[in-house]
């Protein structure tokens, strides 16, 4: 259950900080940024955690 959830947690970040990157203002494209690299490395770990079995 580990990977479905992370794999979905970081989809959605990357969803929401694509769209926050197309915003007018500085700190918000920032943020966007930020939480895109979350999202894919939250895909990474739920990735990691399907190879492990969930043991980590």
């Amino acid at each position: 259950m580990g990977k479905l959830t992370e794999n979905i947690k970081g989809t959605a970040n990357e969803v929401v900080g694509k769209a926050k990157q197309h915003s007018g203002d500085s700190e918000t494209r920032a943020e966007g940024l930020a939480q895109e690299i979350k999202g894919k490395a939250q895909k990474v770990k739920g990735d990691v955690q399907g190879a492990l079995g969930d043991k980590i």
